[in-house]
């Protein structure tokens, strides 16, 4: 269930504020005040902004002691953000532009050519949010309360190999991409081919609504779950800033809540190595041809082999083509060395498979004995349509046992409807900014909003042929809007955002025996709240924290 169902892009809209950044310097010693007294005591002045479209006037640094004369007080909330002085905010994104570039969260450049191709050309910081979006610290803990019980049920969904092939077969018959990922399930079917060791490293993103005040599932992410290795780093980025500016903010970093996805993603990585049980094996990273979001994998790689001592190679579906082979006893070689472990970062859209190379790729590691992550049953448990049937009644007593489990999880599913549902289509097209159409796609920029939900609708319906099987239908959330402060390409301007919470979750099985299920930090996504797409990768939205109230 692959990319956000809201996304997030930076659109500039009529209440957006740039800035750049002024000559004179800002000495940081200035910058806290004494004690709390002092920091009640001042107050915020407003500044109108000027467009800047480059960083020639990033303040110097103080070398001199003078009095910062600028006053600020105290947040009272994070919805005062677009209250903080200019000068203490041109500080504040100097520090967090110079702390990203010194730790690693960077992207790539997509001005410079080779940026996706070659390791360090062309580098830019992440999009990021300056500071960390408010969240309320119960739905929080519903949300982390989740994981282990939709790990759970991605599991047994994908072991009932029947109900994928149903549930999915008038897709297939619409959608040619779904329907050659099936070919590859039936055929490991038709093998009796068992994977003995799974691992899911998974991504469920919410979305707070704000009529309802209820969290509500946008979607699970079970392939490329992407963004472990830099929101961990988004978070450090964060909670420096708050240690550092804090008190005069009147903010505490300790309403950060810790993420180690980045780390804990690689450790269910390197136990699933472990269990395979090859001490002269690799784990593959599966990538695309040009991914500038390459650091946030090469992150994880660099925990592999620090923390545990296990080397990563890389290569696209049409590398292993060219250099795989399937030995006799399953085993996968790919360029002369064995593969334990295959992690899917590409694979999950069909620009991704531009000839029968790739999928001939696909199919050769799902018959090796290597652990996929994901397996190609996993990989259609988290397809839109097996989304919207599991909110069907009846259907999770299915795969869980435990009624409050399946409970909680009912409690947070959003309207989810075929387009068979004649009387939702009806209402969809009387009222289409209430729904959101959704194609079987993954990773940003796919799905249809407002009057665009109605003329397709129509034009399907006029048409009456099996595309209709390509959609579900989804409830439209609306979150809670609030001012950020955006940061991307080293140009700040201030807006009013909406985000999308994702929590991280690794599951790791052997045969009968549950090694991990566990909750692996988390992802918050930030957009302007005019936008509709989402996606950091897509250019739709920036990376941001979670200060809990």
């Amino acid at each position: 269930m692959g990319s956000a169902h809201s996304s997030c892009s930076l659109l500039t809209t009529s209440s957006t504020e740039h800035f750049c950044f002024p000559q004179s310097p800002i000495c940081v010693s200035k910058l806290r005040p004494a004690n709390q007294n002092q920091i009640r005591s001042i107050k915020f002045t407003s500044h109108s902004f000027r467009c800047c479209s480059s960083l020639q006037n990033l303040p110097s640094r103080c070398n001199q002691v003078g009095e910062f004369e600028t006053q600020v007080k105290s947040l009272k909330t994070m919805a005062d953000i677009h209250g903080i002085d200019q000068e203490l905010l041109n500080k504040i994104v100097y520090d967090a532009l110079v702390w990203s570039s010194l730790h690693g969260l960077v992207v790539g450049d997509k001005s410079v050519k080779r940026s996706g191709t070659v390791p360090g050309v062309g580098l830019v910081h992440s999009p990021i949010a300056l500071l960390p979006g408010s969240f309320p610290e119960t739905h929080w803990k519903q949300a982390c309360e989740l994981v282990s019980i939709f790990n759970e049920l991605v599991d047994r969904v994908s072991l009932d190999g029947k109900f994928l092939q149903e549930s999915l077969s008038r897709t297939k018959k619409a959608d040619d991409f779904t329907s050659r990922l099936l070919d590859i399930h039936s055929k490991m079917l038709q093998m009796d081919k068992k994977e003995e060791i799974r691992l899911g490293l998974h991504r469920s993103d919410y979305m707070l609504d704000e009529k309802t005040k209820l969290l509500l599932q946008v979607e699970l992410n079970t392939i490329s779950s992407s963004f472990a290795g830099l929101s961990q780093i988004v978070s450090k980025l964060h909670s420096d800033l708050l240690d550092q500016y804090g008190e005069v903010l009147g903010l505490d970093s300790r309403m950060i809540p810790e993420n180690n996805s980045g780390k804990q993603f690689a450790e269910a990585l390197a136990k699933a190595w472990t269990e395979y049980n090859n001490p002269s094996t690799v784990i593959m990273i599966v990538v695309q041809a040009e991914e500038r979001n390459m650091y946030d994998q090469h992150w994880l790689s660099v925990h592999l082999r620090k923390r545990h001592n296990v080397k990563t190679i890389r290569k696209t579906l049409a590398e292993i083509d060219r250099e795989g082979e399937l030995q006799s006893d399953g085993t996968l070689l790919v360029d002369g060395q064995a593969v334990a472990v295959v992690y899917f970062r590409a694979g999950y859209t069909p620009i991704d498979y531009p000839s029968e190379t790739e999928w001939a790729a696909r199919l050769l590691v799902e018959q090796s004995s290597a652990v996929k992550c994901p397996s190609i049953s996993y990989h259609l448990a988290g397809t839109k349509k097996i989304q919207q049937e599991l909110a069907k009644p009846n259907v999770l007593e299915r795969f869980l046992d435990n009624k409050e489990d399946i409970a909680k999880i009912r409690k947070c599913f959003a309207g989810l409807w075929s387009l068979d549902d004649k009387d939702i289509v009806k209402k969809a097209i009387e009222a289409p900014d209430l729904f959101v159409m959704k194609p079987q796609r993954e990773g940003g920029g796919n799905n249809i909003y407002g009057d665009d939900v109605r003329k397709t609708l129509v034009r399907l319906q006029k048409e009456g042929n099996v595309e209709d099987a390509a959609y579900i239908l989804m409830q439209r959330i609306f979150p809670s809007v609030y001012p950020t402060i955006f940061v991307r390409d080293g140009i700040c301007h201030k807006d009013h955002a909406i985000s999308e919470l994702g929590i991280f979750g690794a599951y790791l099985r052997k045969k009968d025996k549950v090694i991990v299920n566990d909750q692996c930090g988390y992802l918050m996504r930030t957009k302007v709240s005019s936008s509709n797409e989402g996606g950091v990768a897509a250019g739709f939205a920036v990376l941001d924290s979670i200060y809990l109230t």
